[in-house]
């Protein structure tokens, strides 16, 4: 776990994993600002490629940067582990509550429970799923969007 973070608070290699393993993100210019093992906190900035007609962050950029402050928490607490765990999305809702026209920055707080619905899916065998909340904020501390993801997870092969 700690080597995991220690990759993803570098900012050159943070930047690395982005552009082979999501390309998108890093054309977006979205950057992780804290991760730690309770929360993380990932930006995106407003500019000419993540616009929309309404001169706003183009939503689709906004749910990027959500699902990153929730799935870096998850990576983190399934990174290398033996029996690996599967994880995908298995659902995400979003709303938002104001135009973000600066930077926006997701913070979710839920790395507590995923931890522990990690442990159980390695412990029971069994599916689970964790729902994470994320709350973008703009510059000013203004609430501009609340996503929430649902992560499924299982134990694969090994005891």
């Amino acid at each position: 776990m700690k080597s995991f973070q220690r990759i993803l608070n570098n900012r050159v290699l943070f930047k690395m994993a982005l552009l082979f393993q999501v390309p998108l993100d890093f054309l977006t210019g979205m950057r992780l600002k804290e991760l730690n093992e309770e929360s993380c906190q990932v930006s995106v900035p407003y500019r000419w490629l993540n616009k929309n007609p309404f001169k706003s962050t183009f939503w689709a950029v906004l749910g990027m940067a959500a699902e990153l402050s929730t799935g870096a928490l998850v990576l983190m607490y399934t990174y290398k582990l033996d029996p690996s765990v599967a994880i995908i999305v298995g659902d995400c809702s979003g709303e938002f509550i104001a135009k973000a026209i600066d930077l926006t920055t997701f913070v979710c707080n839920d790395g507590k429970r995923i931890a522990e619905t990690v442990e159980k899916a390695i412990k029971t065998g069994e599916p689970q799923e964790v729902l994470c909340k994320t709350i973008g904020y703009s510059k000013a501390g203004e609430e501009v969007a609340r996503f929430t993801f649902t992560w499924k997870m299982k134990r694969r092969g090994g005891r």
